[in-house]
């Protein structure tokens, strides 16, 4: 045992002088996760996006249609940057980029709804930048209903009905919306809780692959495999335990960013996401271990596969589109990616504070990617003593 934990220090100090001779190690697990947490949170720190620029064409021009327009232009998500004199012109700026959507109000409205003609409001927005679009059409729909009710309201008042009775009448039920959770209905805390783990996660899968097909680059696998005593488990222990050090911190470090000084919500407890986030480091580099034993020799295609792997897991966790919503061979394949548990006991943990029992088949999972490296041990043992690198 002491032996073991010689050549695992012994291995451990080499990796060290290697990152100390290659910045590029250094910038991917330190410096590039910094950055991105940096740069996700201060995009969206303002937890969604306002005052999105939109345009509005007003043919009617009248008292009622400017109380709409002062309304449209209280809208926290709106801004009307431009009226323009006609729909053509409004319809252009849209296609040139210049607004996401426009509000029309036609000739007539105001005259047409005194005479209960049901006037036509329209507005038109570009989902080809399908967030503000849809931000915006959410607005200007809320502000179409608002026109309209404000009217019917006016007309009741005119027969003589109280401000209650016409209420009663306008709304009959009262909703009330009740966002569990997220209740400012935050993008941060909906996106920055995955996206930035999933960056983490593909930079440890890539820096796996990349360290342990280095040694066959360089030619120096026999060396490792003398320092660990000719154990194949001891050499990609030790070979990766800085990487394990240094990467833990890094969840470490979001975690603490993201629950103590965000305030994001944790109902588990940071702990309990710290040792998520340990957790998965070790499963992205069981994964990044098990394909190379896979592909011995093949350093590039290693790594081709684990940026595949890891941009996939960006649409296959279930964060962006709903896995049970999805065809049932992906729905399969979703238990084949680290982010995809994560993604589960962090909802269940973080945001639910249920126990864990509720999620015990994705921390099954993530135990099970721990054993993946041991189906392919028998691989390295060969391949520190016969294969070479493969351009």
């Amino acid at each position: 045992m002491k032996k073991t934990c010689d050549r695992l220090i012994t291995i451990f100090r080499r990796e060290m002088r290697i990152f100390a001779h290659r910045p590029l190690f250094l910038f991917t697990m330190i410096v590039a996760p910094v950055l991105c947490v940096v740069f996700f949170t201060t995009l969206m720190s303002d937890g969604l996006p306002t005052k999105l620029p939109a345009g509005l064409v007003d043919e009617d021009d009248t008292h009622i249609t400017h109380i709409v327009t002062r309304i449209l232009g209280s809208m926290e998500e709106t801004d009307l940057v431009t009226r323009y004199p006609s729909f053509t012109e409004a319809r252009r700026a849209m296609q040139r980029g210049e607004i996401y959507g426009f509000f029309y109000i036609p000739k007539g409205l105001t005259e047409d709804a005194i005479a209960n003609r049901q006037p036509r409001l329209s507005f038109y927005t570009n989902e080809t930048y399908f967030v503000p679009g849809t931000l915006l059409m959410k607005d200007l729909r809320y502000v179409c209903e608002l026109s309209g009710l404000a009217l019917t309201r006016e007309t009741l008042y005119g027969k003589g009905l109280t401000e209650k009775q016409a209420m009663g009448i306008l709304q009959a039920i009262v909703i009330e919306t009740h966002p569990l959770n997220n209740p400012y209905l935050d993008y941060s805390v909906y996106l920055n809780n995955i996206l930035l783990p999933g960056i983490l996660i593909l930079l440890v899968m890539l820096c796996t692959t990349y360290t342990i097909g280095l040694e066959w680059k360089r030619g120096t696998q026999r060396e490792l495999y003398s320092l660990s005593g000719c154990s194949s488990t001891v050499a990609l222990v030790g070979k990766l335990l800085p990487q394990t050090v240094l990467f833990s911190l890094m969840f470490i470090f979001y975690d603490v960013y993201f629950y103590k000084f965000l305030m994001f919500p944790c109902n588990s407890g940071i702990g309990a996401m710290m040792l998520l986030g340990i957790v998965t480091v070790l499963a992205a580099q069981a994964f990044g271990v098990f394909l190379f034993g896979a592909f011995i020799g093949q350093m590039r295609l290693s790594m081709c596969l684990c940026s595949l792997w890891g941009i996939l897991s960006f649409s296959l966790a279930g964060f962006t589109y709903p896995v049970p919503a999805m065809d049932g061979l992906l729905q399969k394949l979703s238990w084949l990616f680290p982010l995809r548990h994560y993604y589960l006991i962090y909802v269940n943990q973080a945001l639910d504070g249920y126990s864990v029992l509720y999620v015990w088949p994705s921390v099954v999972a993530l135990l099970v990617f721990l054993l993946l490296p041991c189906t392919v041990l028998w691989r390295y043992r060969a391949a520190f003593l016969k294969y070479k690198y493969k351009r």
